[in-house]
């Protein structure tokens, strides 16, 4: 803790107590900007080597006000002055550790906290700061948010907490405090003018136009900020800055009417009797039944907490959102999306650095599951004020890349996920196939339908984490189906398959079938393909087809017919094993008797060949010796043919 001999030797030194009673004085008030100027002066005269203690003292001051005007980097610095100086109290290597993460330091930020921690290993507020710390340097939590500044809205000063009027969303209100606010006086707190509320609106083309000032008695030289607003948009709830001389700064939250587009003036709304705590960032739900609010009033968590009240019967209905939502840290500017939907600002939970933005969602058990909202939402400054639009949009504070702490808008759009699946419908010799449909059914009761485009190609959009089938078929085709579950990835991505379709008028061969040397036994590298001939059967149950074998010009005619036939049998015996009834199947072996014609397929894979040659031994003999076991390969084939397609339908 601070020593009190170190304040009594200021207090006591002649030229300097006076201006360092004034910088306490102007701290207690909660008037860090001018307190943050005096405490410079004073720490700067303070060069003598015996008055170092004093100097880490005045630093740690000085620090707390940076902190408290949202100026991280300052902020840290001269909590580093107060270690290098010897200041006594372990809380500066907390706030030291807060300070470097805010701005984005932090490997240093987690050295501080570690430090913080081996004198109060307990402390729940920097055990969550370093997770937090630790989590951003691992660089996680990335999300498919697109974030940009709302450059329209945002001035040279600070400009923060946007709230929409109403569900129209074609209004947007927001705190600023521009040059051409009300009044002339800057706030002693920021140095800044004190903030009113302004609003923009959207044309007739929907954008938005610049924002202007609200009508009527809202706004005056006073600070008035953070608006809020019943269902119906007549009714504001905004947080006012009670300002008396040399006096602490309050918050309270007042009322104003809207009518013929102006607003009455504000009318404090007494939440309690306690006149000495703040209540601040009014959010009203969308029902209209409740008030939630910041307040740092006795009864929380530690910190400045969230509160409601209702508002149709405020008697003994007051309560903290407890342990779940409010930690020792601070968490302000609730935005009430639904009655079970939270979203809030906090330090305390873990997160990037300042302030972040975290969901809570109400659970079955009545208690909160609070998630942070991630990045680029989150930087490792503060990021507080969410208001949402349509969808996954909206806009949010944020005082990120502004080393004087001021507060600007940005906007937020979560894209739609591109999932598709997209491919062709082709026949064997991989020729599109002329109208071909192709169906998409999902476990999620989804059913979709499309006609293959002239070159074959379709394309679905497809949800995430849904398994889906697919069936794609043609006149003069057997029907083929593929089975497949999209990745619950939040990311676009684009699934490739393709439907190769046998003809049924014609024979069709099957690749990879492999039988040992002179030998009718099927190799193991053949199970693929016969276990795909096998589905196709399932997938056309009304279909019989013929398995035939065809052998090469080499060996005699009779040799060659055994030969075959005894392959063509081995490969209906297989499937006869994996369920398909015999009866659907035939088998014949015509040896060497029906070579191959070239198609287009082959063509393309065996050049030497043209479309319509047909291999025959006459044929082969006029070729070099390379082309003639290229030929007599062509003309060793396992194909089937469809003989009827109306089995068992009758």
């Amino acid at each position: 803790m601070v020593a009190g001999a170190l304040v009594a030797v200021l207090a006591a030194t002649s030229c300097r107590g006076p201006k360092l009673s004034v910088a306490n004085e102007q701290m207690a008030r909660g008037e860090y900007f001018d307190a943050s100027k005096t405490y410079r002066k004073i720490y700067n005269k303070l060069t003598k080597r015996e008055e170092r203690p004093q100097r880490g003292e005045v630093a740690f001051k000085m620090a707390e006000c940076h902190r408290h005007l949202n100026q991280f980097a300052r902020a840290a610095a001269a909590y580093q002055n107060a270690a290098r100086y010897g200041y006594p109290d372990s809380t500066l290597y907390l706030y030291m550790g807060q300070m470097l993460a805010a701005d984005g330091k932090y490997a240093p930020a987690v050295t501080a906290l570690k430090d913080y921690l081996q004198w109060k290993p307990g402390d729940e507020l920097a055990r969550n700061a370093l997770a937090g710390a630790e989590y951003a340097l691992g660089k996680k939590g990335a999300t498919r948010y697109v974030v940009r500044n709302a450059k329209l809205f945002n001035s040279r000063r600070a400009d923060y907490a946007p709230m929409y009027l109403d569900r129209s969303l074609d209004q947007l209100y927001f705190t600023t405090t521009t040059e051409k606010v009300t009044g002339n006086q800057k706030s002693e707190i920021t140095g800044m003018k004190k903030g009113d509320i302004w609003f923009a609106t959207k044309n007739e083309r929907g954008e938005w136009k610049r924002p202007e000032p609200v009508e009527g008695e809202l706004n005056t030289d006073a600070d008035e900020g953070t608006p809020a607003f019943t269902p119906d948009g007549q009714t504001m709830y905004l947080s006012r800055a009670r300002r008396e001389p040399n006096s602490n700064t309050g918050v309270e939250i007042y009322t104003s009417s809207r009518s013929d587009a102006k607003w009455s003036a504000p009318v404090k709304y007494e939440i309690t009797s306690d006149t000495i705590s703040s209540y601040a960032h009014p959010a009203v739900s969308p029902d209209g039944a409740w008030l939630y609010f910041t307040s740092d009033m006795p009864g929380g968590q530690g910190g400045r907490d969230i509160w409601r009240v209702n508002l149709k019967d405020k008697q003994g209905s007051l309560e903290n959102l407890g342990e779940w939502i409010n930690t020792p840290g601070d968490e302000m500017f609730p935005y009430v999306r639904s009655d079970s939907t939270l979203y809030f600002a906090s330090n305390g939970h873990p997160g990037y650095g300042g302030l972040d933005i975290f969901c809570a969602r109400l659970t079955k058990s009545g208690g909160w599951t609070v998630t942070n909202m991630g990045t680029p939402v989150n930087s490792a400054a503060d990021d507080f004020g969410i208001t949402f639009g349509e969808g996954e949009s909206g806009f949010f504070s944020s005082n990120r890349g502004d080393n004087r702490g001021y507060d600007h808008i940005y906007s937020f759009e979560l894209p739609e996920l591109k999932i598709t699946i997209s491919g062709w419908v082709l026949d064997k010799d991989e020729e599109p196939v002329p109208n071909a449909v192709i169906r998409i059914v999902g476990n999620d009761g989804s059913n979709q339908k499309q006609i293959a485009r002239n070159d074959g190609s379709f394309s679905f959009p497809l949800d995430r984490g849904v398994s889906y089938v697919m069936l794609a078929g043609a006149k003069g085709y057997l029907n083929a189906k593929q089975e497949f579950t999209s990745d619950i990835a939040e990311e676009d991505a684009d699934y490739a398959v393709d439907f190769i379709l046998s003809s049924i008028t014609k024979p069709v061969v099957i690749d990879n079938i492999f039988y040992d040397f002179d030998k009718a036994t099927l190799r193991p590298e053949s199970q693929t393909a016969l276990d795909e001939m096998a589905q196709v059967l399932r997938d056309n149950p009304n279909v019989t087809i013929e398995m035939a074998s065809h052998t090469d010009r080499k060996g005699s005619e009779e040799y060659n017919i055994d030969l075959s036939s005894r392959r063509a049998k081995s490969v209906i015996d297989y499937l006869i094993s994996v369920g398909i009834a015999p009866e659907r199947l035939q088998s014949h072996g015509y040896g060497k008797s029906r070579p191959k014609t070239i198609t287009k397929k082959l063509a393309r894979e065996y050049p030497q060949f043209k479309e319509g040659d047909v291999l025959t031994e006459e044929y082969i003999e006029t070729l070099s010796e390379e082309d003639r076991e290229a030929a007599d390969q062509i003309n060793r084939r396992t194909e089937f043919q469809v003989l009827s397609i109306d089995y068992q339908m009758f």
